[in-house]
């Protein structure tokens, strides 16, 4: 991990904001490439592992994100914690408001939102989760950014981990876009391509944060809470009631669980 560590080290933050991602997308292609072995996956398997995802993506919002923007913040009391607090709910706003604007449709293909369209609704279901991936991406490159601006609570290693535990979580999320697809009449082909298209947004996020935070160092704590209130805000909001939809609960929470477990221990012991 430590040659890791290095090598992002040696180069431009905005440029490894770039290549974390591009793991982070190249995980969801993999998990997408399950489809080419199986035509269908168990309810219980899948909801465990959407819950991972909760569980990772809520554990990042606080330990990657909300914590150091807290730290990095000036002043004590309400004053401290003022740009954390109105980052996160300006980064829940975005993602509600583009929740409503774009047409997209949820996993289980029953819930459509956002504008009526004429679109299929494979490409609203990839539209749903790209939308998702957004923050993700955001979280990564303002971190990197924060290193850019020599911000010292923005670490390269907590940027890296950070990707790490997205990447991890972006498998089963791959598995659970390709799936779908294919139990809804969709050749393998088309269901991987469509699945691994879903995490495409997750590198232009993160080069466009961590640019931003590069140009505009004061945001840091404002960038970081943004991008942990858009990931709760899809936690809340997609991720916990998809796994609710069957009789997997207890095994969604305990996947939920372990995805905290994981990445809180990633990033305490390696960030």
């Amino acid at each position: 991990m430590d040659s890791v560590f290095h090598f992002f080290e040696s180069i431009d933050p905005v440029i490894g904001a770039f290549l974390a991602t591009v793991f982070t997308w190249a995980m969801t292609a993999l998990g997408a490439s399950v489809v080419f072995m199986f035509k269908s996956m168990n309810r219980a398997v899948l909801d465990g592992m959407l819950g991972f995802t909760g569980g990772v993506m809520v554990a990042a919002s606080f330990w990657s994100l909300l914590a150091p923007g807290i730290e990095m913040s000036e002043g004590e009391g309400f004053v401290k914690v003022m740009p954390a607090a109105i980052g996160f709910a300006f980064g829940a706003l975005f993602i509600f408001a583009l929740d409503k604007v774009l047409p997209h449709v949820h996993i289980n293909f029953k819930e459509s939102e956002g504008i009526k369209t004429p679109w299929q609704r494979t490409t609203l279901l990839v539209l749903a989760i790209t939308l998702h991936n957004i923050p993700e991406g955001l979280a990564v490159g303002v971190l990197f950014g924060g290193v850019a601006a020599g911000m010292p609570e923005a670490s390269i290693a907590g940027a890296v981990v950070l990707a790490l535990g997205i990447g991890i979580q972006n498998f089963p999320e791959g598995i659970a876009v390709s799936m779908p697809l294919r139990r809804h009449g969709l050749s393998r082909r088309k269901s991987f391509m469509y699945g691994q298209a879903s995490a495409l947004v997750e590198p232009v996020a993160a080069v466009i944060g961590a640019m931003a935070v590069t140009f505009f160092t004061p945001i840091l704590p404002y960038a970081l809470a943004f991008a942990a209130g858009a990931m709760i805000f899809v936690v809340v909001e997609e991720v916990i009631p998809e796994t609710q939809q069957d009789k997997y609960t207890d095994i969604a929470t305990l996947g939920f669980i372990g995805g905290f477990i994981i990445m809180m221990t990633l990033d305490v012991a390696l960030g």
